[in-house]
């Protein structure tokens, strides 16, 4: 109610301003005749002062003194018409004014009425990240999400291929334990619009692969659930998010849809900055990579932040220590355990880095996200512990820290 009147009053003021301006202008306006007035018998002084002081001959002085009496005469005459005219009626200023105050006023509150949002509080920044965080807490299950999906049409397919995908279908049914068999179930289910289907396929795939399963395979797990929920990212995608960026925090697909869940529960802030970084790290061309181009300025403007143009892998890339992109592609040939020394080499490096000479967020951030991924939680949480005191004055820096940490499964 407050806001009501506060928005009636102020509306009401520059209405009543205007009105006043549409009457006094009736009230206080001067024709141009009295103007012309006014010049003229000025002239006629100077004439005389002239005449005086003998500037000008008398036969002139007479011949001017008769050419401005007839402008006198003349510019009277306008003068009496235009008092006894009706060029700007009362009665009708007094309607215009009155018209000018309904449409300022009226029109006001009914534009907010269509447009703004009446009886929602003022959200300051705490209250906004507190309801995200219920947001999150409250969000629709996967099953309550795919409940509310419309009923898919059927696919337009070869019924060979139908059959084709019921003879997998009964083959991986007899096959339980039949990894590659769940796999290639999920792919097809997935081709046929069957998402419910591969990714229970998928879930039954990783559930064998145990410790083997890769960020990849959670990450396509949880684009299945998002596909199946049309584009929503249920908790329990959430969870299969987590799993592949505590496995690799570099996956670019993973950080995607990262991004996209934060953007989907009011915080565009954080869905900005791990797209942006995503963007840096590229590479160029990666679906996504597109994914996020065509939809990080419109995140940019939802987090208020000025969006500048990022080259994928270019040379605004960040360049931190620990283990990139480019170090897991090249752990990829290396056996089990000379992949874990690499990045065990990497992440003492950092660390003895950041323990003498200090740096910024992010390195702290990548250096939770590489100890979670050699599985030593107990100094991840350690570590992030530390950040938080470090950065205890950076609020932008505690956000980063608490989202790579909860990523890792470390945060409170």
């Amino acid at each position: 109610m407050v806001f009501w009147i506060v928005t009636a009053l102020i509306a009401s003021a520059a209405a009543f301003l205007l009105a006043m301006i549409l009457i006094r202008a009736r009230e206080q306006s001067e024709p141009a005749a009295a103007y012309d007035l006014r010049v003229y018998r000025q002239q006629l002084r100077e004439v005389e002062k002239d005449l005086a002081r003998g500037v000008i001959q008398q036969n002139d002085a007479e011949r001017i003194r008769t050419e401005i009496s007839r402008r006198i005469l003349a510019a009277d005459t306008q003068l009496q018409q235009a008092r006894k005219g009706a060029s700007q009626p009362s009665g009708l200023s007094r309607t215009m004014a009155a018209v000018t105050a309904l449409v300022i006023v009226g029109g006001t509150l009914g534009l907010y009425w269509h447009l703004g949002a009446p009886g929602y509080g003022d959200l300051g920044l705490r209250d906004r990240i507190r309801l995200a965080a219920e947001r999150a807490e409250s969000r629709p299950s996967q099953a309550a999400a795919e409940a509310e999906m419309p009923a898919m049409g059927k696919p337009q397919v070869d019924e060979s291929y139908l059959q084709l995908v019921e003879q997998l279908r009964q083959t991986a049914g007899s096959r339980p334990d039949d990894a590659q068999g769940q796999a290639l179930l999920a792919q097809h289910e997935a081709n046929l619009g069957n998402f419910s289907a591969a990714y229970a396929a998928k879930s039954r795939q990783i559930d064998l692969l145990g410790p083997q399963a890769t960020a990849r395979d959670y990450t396509e797990l949880a684009e299945l659930r998002i596909m199946a929920a049309g584009g929503y990212v249920s908790p329990e995608a959430e969870r299969d998010l987590q799993q592949a960026l505590s496995l690799d925090p570099t996956h670019g697909p993973a950080r995607y849809y990262w991004g996209l869940m934060l953007g989907q529960l009011g915080r565009p802030d954080l869905a900005y900055r791990e797209w942006a970084a995503t963007l840096r790290d590229g590479p160029a061309g990666a679906p996504w990579v597109e994914g996020i181009q065509a939809q990080i300025e419109d995140m940019a403007y939802r987090a208020g932040v000025q969006y500048q143009p990022i080259t994928p892998g270019g040379s605004n890339a960040a360049s931190l220590p620990g283990p990139s992109a480019e170090d897991m592609d090249a752990a990829g040939d290396l056996s089990s355990e000379e992949r874990q020394e690499m990045i065990r080499g990497m992440v003492s490096r950092l660390s003895d880095r950041l323990a003498t000479e200090g740096g910024s967020a992010e390195e702290w951030a990548r250096l939770i996200g590489a100890l979670s991924v050699l599985g030593d939680s107990a100094r991840a949480r350690a570590i992030y512990d530390e950040a938080k005191i470090v950065f205890a004055s950076d609020s932008e820096a505690l956000t980063l820290l608490q989202t790579t940490a909860r990523q890792a499964g470390v945060a409170e």
